[in-house]
C-alpha cells in the first residue's frame, strides 16, 4: 500500500511536525505501508524519519508577514517556482502511483500547484483516494470563507476527494458551520479530535540530572515554534527574569526556533551566556522531553505547541500571532475560554505582565490541567481508522 503525502510548507515548522507525526503513526499501524512525502520545508532533514518514509524536497516557497507568497532561497519569480514544484508533484504521483494521496490543508495545494497532478491521476489513476487534512482552525472565518470560495476550495473537495478529515473537536470550533461548507460536501468531513504526542526520548530526571537541575528548583519551558516571529516573546521572557528574585529557584529553557533571524538569536544567545539558570537551544526534535519536564510552559499558539501542552498536561501561558492569519488567535481565545491555558495578547505583552502569570501558574497548576482533560486527544487513531476503511481494509472509524 503507498500513500502519497503532500505537506503545505508556506511558513514555519507546524505542517511539516503534524504530517510527519500522522505518518509515523500509519507505518507503525500499516506493516504493509510505505510513504512519499513531498514537502519544501527546509528543516525537513531535521527530523528523525521513521523506516519506510521517504522524501523528495520541492523548492521552498515563504510566506511573509503579510501572507505574500515568494521564493524563499531561489532567485525565481513566484509563478516559475510553482511552475517548477507543480512538475516535480506531477511526476512524482504518475510514477509512484499511489493508493491514497493526503493532502495538507490546501485542496489544490500553494497557488493551484496541485491541479494538474489531481486531473492526471483521476484520469490515469481513478481508483486513487485522494484525503484532504484540516487542521482545526484555519483563519477568521470571514477572510476563510471568501478565499475558499475564489480558490474553487468547496468544488474541489466536492469533485475530487473523498474525505476530509479535521484534526479538532466540533465542540471547540465547527468548521462545517463556521466556514459554512455546502451541504453536498458536509458528509465528507469527519472530526478526529487533536494529536496526542508521543512521549519524549528523555525521561525527566534524565534531563534534569543533563542540566544540573534539582528537584525543588521550578522549571519553565519558553517556546515560539519555528521561531520566525518569536523574538518579541523570548525577548520579553527573558527581561522578565530580571524580575524575579535572586534566590528563587527557577531554570528556564528557552527554544528560539531554527527560522528565528540569525541577529535575534545572537542577542538571545548573549543574553543566556551571563544567565546560568537559562539553558538556550535553537532547536530540539524531541520538545516533548522539556515539556515534561517542566512545571509550566510559555509559547505561541501554533496547533502543534497546542497539543505538545494537552499532551504533556502542563500549565501554559500562551502569547497568539495575531497577523496575518488569525488562526492562533482564535485558538487561544477559545482554549481560554475553556479554562485550558492562560491567554496575553500581544499588545498586552511585558515583562512585568508575564512573569506575574507565570508566578500565577506555577502557584495554581491543578485546574489548567483538570480543563486540559475535557478534550479529546485521538486523533491518530482515527485518522487510521478512517484511511483504511476507505482503502477497504474492513476497519470501521
Amino acid at each position: 500500500m503507498k500513500l502519497l503525502v503532500y505537506s503545505h510548507d508556506a511558513y514555519g515548522l507546524g505542517n511539516i511536525r503534524r504530517m510527519l507525526e500522522i505518518c509515523q503513526y500509519l507505518l507503525q499501524t500499516v506493516p504493509s505501508l510505505s510513504i512519499l512525502l513531498l514537502s519544501g520545508s527546509p528543516m525537513l532533514q531535521g527530523f528523525r524519519l521513521p523506516k519506510r518514509l521517504d522524501y523528495i524536497k520541492l523548492p521552498c516557497l515563504n510566506r511573509g508577514e503579510e501572507g505574500k507568497l515568494a521564493s524563499k532561497y531561489l532567485k525565481m519569480d513566484t509563478e516559475a517556482m510553482v511552475k517548477l514544484r507543480g512538475d516535480l508533484v506531477l511526476t512524482t504521483a504518475l510514477n509512484f502511483k499511489p493508493d491514497l494521496v493526503l493532502v495538507d490543508k490546501k485542496p489544490y495545494g500553494l497557488k493551484d500547484e496541485l491541479k494538474e497532478t489531481i486531473n492526471a491521476l483521476k484520469d490515469d489513476l481513478p481508483e486513487t483516494k485522494w484525503v484532504l487534512l484540516l487542521r482545526d482552525i484555519l483563519d477568521h472565518p470571514d477572510r476563510t470563507i471568501a478565499e475558499w470560495r475564489e480558490q474553487d476550495n468547496y468544488q474541489a473537495i466536492q469533485h475530487f476527494y473523498d474525505q476530509v478529515l479535521v484534526v479538532g473537536s466540533a465542540e471547540v470550533f465547527d468548521v462545517c458551520q463556521e466556514y459554512q461548507f455546502p451541504p453536498v460536501i458536509t458528509p465528507k468531513v469527519k472530526f478526529c479530535g487533536y494529536i496526542r504526542r508521543p512521549v519524549g526520548l528523555r525521561d525527566r530526571e534524565t534531563l534534569w540530572q543533563d542540566y544540573g537541575i534539582q528537584k525543588s528548583d521550578r522549571r519553565v519551558l519558553v517556546t515560539a515554534g519555528g521561531g520566525e516571529d518569536g523574538y518579541p516573546l523570548l525577548h520579553t521572557y527573558l527581561e522578565g527574569l530580571k524580575l524575579v528574585p535572586q534566590d528563587y529557584p527557577l531554570k528556564s529553557f528557552v527554544v528560539a526556533g531554527p527560522e528565528m533571524p540569525s541577529e535575534q538569536r545572537e542577542s538571545l544567545f548573549q543574553f543566556a551566556k551571563s544567565h546560568p539558570n537559562v539553558q538556550m537551544l535553537e532547536f530540539t526534535d524531541d520538545l516533548m522531553s522539556y515539556m515534561e519536564a517542566v512545571d509550566a510552559v510559555i509559547a505561541m499558539g501554533g496547533y502543534n505547541t497546542f497539543c505538545e501542552i494537552l499532551s504533556a498536561q502542563k500549565p501554559a501561558i500562551v502569547v497568539p500571532r495575531v497577523r496575518p492569519s488569525q488562526e492562533q488567535l482564535i485558538r487561544v481565545s477559545k482554549m481560554s475560554e475553556l479554562g485550558v491555558l492562560t491567554q496575553i495578547l500581544p499588545e498586552e505583552l511585558t515583562p512585568e505582565y508575564l512573569i506575574q502569570c507565570l508566578f500565577h501558574q506555577l502557584a495554581h497548576p491543578g485546574s489548567f490541567v483538570a480543563s486540559m482533560k475535557q478534550l479529546d486527544l485521538n486523533a491518530l487513531p482515527r485518522i487510521a481508522n478512517h484511511i483504511l476503511a476507505l482503502l477497504s481494509f474492513g476497519i470501521t472509524p
